[in-house]
């Protein structure tokens, strides 16, 4: 077995390294930073609108609530079970790995990359309303595939590689649902159940199989019903926390600002290390553990963002920013301040200054406020935040599944996909964390290609949406490139009175 796993580390490395290269990073920066500006920084000129159409309209608009009776979902449950997938160990362990690898300043990349990544997030939610589908079963099917396969396919002379990126993206997924979305996560807590509470990794791995059965098995409906309720209590438990950690270390708060903004530009070097290569640290972990949390370019909420009753593509790429904008700009900058101001990290040189693995950092620096209480909250809310991932992400792999393989075969794919939480509760922690990064960025790469080439269409759409919406401009609206269901979403608007 151990032999096994040296080589699986050994070949994983070798890919790693080619995948999160410098190409790949810039590809996927340069995709963030053309979306930005071909909407014309949409996530800043219109911050105000996308803050009243997706969090402010929870509290003034019932239909984005309301449970729908067909196989949809409703945009806040498209929602919560985006973040149920993004926000995970990413957001608590992933954090404090990316500080004490790449220092303090990794937190600064990890913002840039958050930043772009709102448009990055925003425009594969268009791409996948407008080339989403209804399945046999009338579940809405959508994702990168789709936009793959008819969008870039039905480039002159595309049509080939577009089907050959789909499916790649397709395989690339499953993969990844095992790995972040499954052992990653379910190793996260088998370890800190371990660590706090003595419970066997097994025990911890059989047990979440058991649960995650009863819910997984029932499909994106179930899966919803249960991350609406989950996500939000989680979510603000967590940030009330961090919140506290932050204001009992006001005073520390400056310090940490100057030392983030110096380890990322070189002016302290990393971990002891030489400047270049302590920048280069810091960007690689950054924007690698940035991706892991929000997952923007990896084209993976966009396969439960599509499920949606939404009607307007703009509408829910609005929720691609503020899924971002709350995973990353909120909660992984609440964890950062939190490890950062609670002297676990020597500001001036990035090294860890305590003893134990990273993985334990978050809960350290709860401790210094909370005392034992805090790792115990933290071992909880990692048990909720990695759980609930492993409820979105089974539906990622659904549709993966679902689309090499057929509707009707997809309970095969949830059932191995629940079988495989107990080999992840006995995985190594370090392989584990590895695998996932690896994953992640072979899926990234078919995914930025495919938006890419179809950001003309963003743009086309983006605009169409402005100009009604914002300009009262009579015309024509941009629903589906789909003839028969723009006509159908067009009809419904109608009947609502949007128009």
């Amino acid at each position: 077995m151990d032999m096994f796993l040296s080589a699986v580390t050994t070949a994983n490395n070798v890919v790693n390294d080619i995948v999160w290269g410098w190409p790949a990073l810039i590809l996927l920066a340069f995709v963030g930073v053309l979306m930005t500006c071909l909407t014309k920084f949409f996530q800043i000129s219109h911050i105000g609108h996308w803050f009243k159409s997706t969090i402010g309209a929870i509290f003034s608009n019932r239909d984005i609530t309301r449970h729908t009776k067909d196989k949809s979902i409703s945009q806040f449950q498209s929602l919560c079970t985006a973040l149920a997938a993004t926000v995970g160990t990413g957001n608590i362990a992933g954090v404090a790995s990316a500080i004490a690898v790449g220092g303090p300043g990794a937190v600064f990349w990890m913002w840039v990359i958050a930043f772009f990544g709102m448009m990055t997030n925003y425009s594969e939610n268009v791409l996948g309303i407008l080339f989403r589908r209804k399945n046999i079963d009338g579940e809405w099917s959508g994702g990168a595939m789709y936009y793959l396969r008819d969008g870039l396919g039905g480039k002159k002379n595309c049509k080939a590689i577009g089907s050959i990126l789909a499916v790649l993206f397709c395989c690339f997924c499953l993969l990844a649902s095992f790995g972040i979305g499954n052992m990653t996560q379910i190793n996260t807590i088998a370890t800190n159940m371990e660590g706090s509470f003595n419970i066997p990794r097994i025990v911890t791995g059989l047990v979440l199989m058991v649960i995650a059965g009863l819910v997984v098995v029932g499909g994106i409906k179930r899966i919803a019903a249960v991350t609406e309720k989950l996500v939000p209590f989680m979510v603000v438990l967590y940030i009330l926390g961090t919140i506290v950690i932050c204001a009992i270390h006001f005073d520390q708060l400056g310090a940490v600002c100057v030392s983030i903004f110096k380890s990322a530009f070189g002016m302290r070097a990393a971990a002891g290390g030489v400047v270049g290569s302590g920048v280069a640290l810091a960007i690689k972990q950054g924007a690698k553990r940035g991706v892991f949390s929000n997952e923007a370019g990896l084209g993976s909420s966009v396969m439960v963002h599509s499920s949606s009753n939404v009607k307007e593509p703009v509408r829910q790429g609005m929720w691609g920013i503020f899924e971002v904008f709350a995973d990353t700009i909120v909660v992984c900058t609440l964890t950062a301040f939190s490890v950062l101001t609670s002297g676990l990290i020597d500001l001036d040189t990035g090294k860890v200054v305590v003893e134990g693995d990273t993985g334990t950092l978050v809960g350290q620096a709860f401790g210094t406020v909370f005392g034992s209480v805090g790792s115990g909250f933290i071992t909880v809310a990692l048990l909720l935040f990695a759980f609930s991932t492993v409820l979105g992400w089974s539906h990622y792999g659904t549709k993966a599944w679902e689309y090499l393989f057929g509707t009707k075969s997809t309970m095969i794919y949830r059932v191995i996909f629940v079988v495989a939480i107990v080999g992840g509760a006995t995985m190594g922690e370090n392989l584990a964390w590895d695998l996932s990064d690896t994953f992640n960025g072979l899926m990234m790469i078919p995914n930025l290609i495919g938006v890419l080439v179809l950001s003309p269409l963003v743009f086309k759409c983006t605009k169409n949406y402005v100009d009604r919406h914002m300009h009262n401009k009579d015309i024509k609206p941009m629903l589906s490139m789909m003839d028969d269901i723009q006509e159908m979403q067009e009809a419904a608007l109608a009947a609502e009175g949007d128009e």
